[in-house]
């Protein structure tokens, strides 16, 4: 097999690569913020304008892939797993565009973020014999710990998206959750942590803009609570227009409910530090089709 095309439409961001299967490399990529779970909160269900922003992103997706020609896997998650009206969302999106998402459960899209980010850890030389993964998306957070030949992992339901329009009071439930679900989980010094709040605040702290991400420059730096505190700070200082330069139209409120998701939760996990990756649940989704391993539960 040549190349792959493999979408994932997240509850924040539409994200779409293509792989050759001879390298490992991007051949073209493409990343659109169409906020799937606005509203899902309060009402359940996948809004209009919601579904606009995806089909005109979509549309525009289609001037730059060949979806009818390569292999293609495209994935949803979390925004469709809650939404009462998923059926007819993909419904419509297979008829405006020929293109069959598939919602998957919080176990296959760990294990498919997991296959994204070993490859990333793989290029960097990472040899880690146990490390934990963490990919906090609109929707949800995936927790995966890998330790030696066993893995570990969980989805739970706390997104940007979701807390940014819901209660604030829920971090603290899922942050219980979360720290009860994974004691038993072996320990591990590594923290690799994939998704958009730690490569949006990684570029911003090295003085890349929206505009100008480079995947291959944020992979493999770190961050630490620290870090993201200075972020936040020098942020929220900045005016609305310029701090969307810096990270995307529609995302700064997301980016500070990120912050705020990830430095409790390194504190709650005992972390200090993280590697930041970009690789995530379409390169996984990606590298199966290359190998022709089809991973769903």
């Amino acid at each position: 097999m040549g190349e792959v095309i493999a979408c994932d439409l997240g509850s924040n961001t539409l994200r779409i690569v293509q792989l050759s299967c001879e390298n490992g490399k991007r051949v073209k990529e493409f990343e659109r913020i169409v906020r799937t779970a606005e509203g899902l909160y309060s009402n359940g269900y996948i809004g209009e304008s919601a579904q606009k922003r995806i089909l005109e992103a979509l549309d525009e997706a289609g001037q730059v892939f060949d979806f009818k020609t390569l292999p293609v896997r495209c994935v949803t998650t979390e925004a469709l797993r809650r939404a009462s009206n998923a059926t007819a969302v993909l419904q419509a999106i297979h008829a405006h565009t020929g293109l069959a998402f598939e919602i998957i459960d919080g176990t296959t899209e760990a294990a498919l973020t997991l296959l994204g980010a070993q490859s990333a850890l793989t290029r960097l030389d990472q040899k880690a014999s146990s490390f934990w993964l963490m990919d906090l998306g609109g929707g949800s957070l995936e927790l995966t710990c890998k330790a030696q030949d066993f893995t570990f992992s969980h989805s739970f339901p706390l997104g940007i998206v979701t807390l940014t329009e819901g209660d604030s009071g829920t971090l603290e439930a899922s942050l219980e959750e979360i720290k009860h679900t994974t004691r038993s989980w072996p320990k591990a010094s590594l923290l690799v942590a994939t998704a958009g709040t730690p490569t949006t605040v990684s570029a911003f702290l090295h003085g890349m803009r929206y505009s100008e991400y480079a995947h291959e420059k944020i992979t493999g730096t770190r961050l630490t609570c620290k870090d993201y505190e200075e972020a936040l700070t020098r942020l929220l200082a900045l005016e609305e227009k310029e701090r969307e330069r810096w990270v995307g139209v529609r995302r700064s409120d997301l980016i500070v409910t990120g912050i705020n998701i990830i430095t409790k939760l390194m504190q709650t996990l005992g972390f200090l530090e993280m590697i930041v990756v970009d690789d995530g649940l379409r390169e996984g989704v990606a590298i199966a089709l290359c190998e022709r391993v089809h991973i769903t539960r």
